[in-house]
């Protein structure tokens, strides 16, 4: 087929998708030299993004809805089987149908062991062929759930359009990938582009072949640093890549700006505290007018040597204010907050949100089974940091406390041993073994805030209840210093009253 006829098709197209549904075997009779009707169909494919075109079961194309992706998400509880078959062939493919066992078995667990001890020491990875493929036998299931969790979120608010054009920065093996192609909806279309240099990217493509057909991948093989963003982008996922960046916040900068008016940035990182921190720290920079509010923050080292008396006066003196035009590049949207006006918070900033574990995939359970530490190789947890961020100004909540009725976290030194009102978001899962420990957020706190439940009633109980990034009021809380752990507690007892804040 010549460049002349595949430019018919794609104006016959682009003319019939304004009147009815477009039939590759109608086309066919208005193209000089009457193509077949499968070549016309693989063009309509091939330019399905370009036109906005979805491909239904009857084999015919109609325009994508311009309306967002609604959604009926309640959780993951596996990796589909599919895609446990589809890494599982390329472990046979590479090994041999005894991969779990023997020289290639101990090969594929050292590696595992490798890398995990090489990010526990801030240490990059080499990502051959071995190693990737050791990284998705480990990593896919947790990777695939945790995109889906935030996506579902997105999709809540309304913020993913059926037309999705999508920047997956630092694609790795394609946990994300797979987990964003199964959330879509049918009717969905998705323009998805891969931004990944090492070996990990041959794994990636292998396992997009088997995502839906309204689902469009190209794999860039390039560096986060060397992609240049083509376009505006309506999602960018930066998932457990910024961590591995020399200046992750200029790169995440660059990206910020490919976004598309109303689109997102998700940027999601290990739940452990070093990443946890550092991708909070990158948010600032980005949301709270750079440097200027996050370089505040004294460091962990120096905070934990001082003491109480110093700490309280490093938190007074450390409480950002700024200009709402201060020029940063994004809007801090979900799931940190920024209540009061002209606060930014510079606290510790460790926050992760915790789901339900997945069930132990075959390939996981294979290599662990042949091991003396087999649960090494077990990685079924769902725990996670994230932040999205947005260019149009938008936040998940818009609420602005009273400050003649309740009291600021960045005022807290001034309230220690009183009672106090104040209005937090709920950012943590308990933290604690022993009274139920939550962190607290209302984005003006230069050190960390927790709510202590020691007295649970019907009253207060929507602190437990209450999912990860609520906004709650809290009535008649307890401020107290904390120490040992240079932060404030709010003690919730039976004189406390906690509510939910619907926003």
């Amino acid at each position: 087929m010549n460049d002349d006829q595949r430019a018919a098709i794609r104006a016959n197209a682009n003319y019939l998708r304004e009147v009815r549904p477009i039939d590759p075997e109608e086309i066919d009779e208005y193209v000089t030299g009457q193509p077949h009707p499968a070549v016309v169909r693989e063009v309509l494919r091939e330019s399905a993004a370009e036109l906005d075109l979805i491909e239904r079961d009857d084999g015919t194309f109609v325009p994508v809805a311009a309306e967002p992706i609604t959604t009926d998400f309640s959780g993951v509880a596996a990796l589909p089987e599919p895609h446990v078959r589809a890494l599982e062939d390329l472990l046979v493919d590479e090994y041999g149908a005894g991969w779990p066992t023997g020289e290639s078995g101990e090969r594929l667990r050292e590696r595992i062991r490798t890398f995990k001890e090489s990010y526990f020491a801030g240490e990059s990875v080499n990502y051959d062929r071995g190693t990737a493929l050791a990284y998705a036998i480990y990593h896919l299931p947790d990777y695939y759930a945790t995109v889906q969790y935030v996506l579902a979120d997105l999709a809540r608010d309304g913020l993913l359009p059926k037309g999705l054009r999508v920047l997956d920065v630092g694609a790795g093996v394609g946990g994300p990938a797979l987990g964003l192609a199964d959330f879509l909806p049918d009717d969905a279309l998705c323009e998805y582009h891969a931004v990944e240099p090492s070996a990990a990217a041959d794994i990636l493509d292998a396992l997009l072949d088997d995502t839906d057909k309204n689902f469009h991948p190209t794999v860039h093989r390039t560096s986060a640093e060397g992609f240049d963003p083509d376009g505006e982008y309506d999602l960018i996922l930066m998932a457990n890549v910024l961590s591995e960046i020399d200046d992750p916040t200029t790169v995440a900068r660059q990206y910020v700006d490919a976004l598309a008016p109303d689109g997102s940035l998700v940027a999601i990182a290990p739940a452990d505290r070093e990443t946890s921190i550092g991708l909070r720290g990158i948010e600032r920079a980005l949301a709270d007018g750079g440097e200027r509010a996050g370089g505040l923050r004294t460091t962990e080292d120096e905070w934990s040597e001082s003491s109480g008396s110093e700490r309280a006066s490093s938190a007074r003196s450390s409480s950002v204010e700024r200009s709402e035009s201060d020029g940063s590049p994004a809007t801090a949207y979900a799931p940190t907050v920024r209540l009061w006006p002209g606060h930014a918070p510079t606290d510790r900033g460790w926050s992760f949100d915790v789901k339900g574990d997945l069930d132990v995939p075959p390939f996981q359970r294979r290599l662990a089974e042949t091991a003396d530490e087999g649960a090494a190789f077990v990685n079924v947890d769902v725990q996670y940091s994230y932040s999205i961020l947005r260019r149009d100004g938008a936040r998940r909540i818009e609420f602005t406390p009273d400050p003649n009725r309740v009291a600021k976290m960045a005022d807290s030194e001034r309230h220690v041993s009183s009672r106090v009102d104040c209005i937090a978001a709920k950012l943590s899962h308990s933290l604690s073994d022993g009274n139920p420990l939550f962190k607290i957020s209302d984005g003006s706190e230069a050190v960390d805030h927790y709510a202590v439940l020691t007295r649970e009633t019907t009253l207060n109980r929507a602190l437990s209840d209450a999912d990860y990034g609520a906004l709650l009021e809290f009535e008649n809380v307890l401020v107290l210093w904390n120490d040992d752990e240079g932060s404030y507690n709010l003690v919730v007892d039976d004189e406390t009253i906690v509510d939910r804040i619907p926003v």
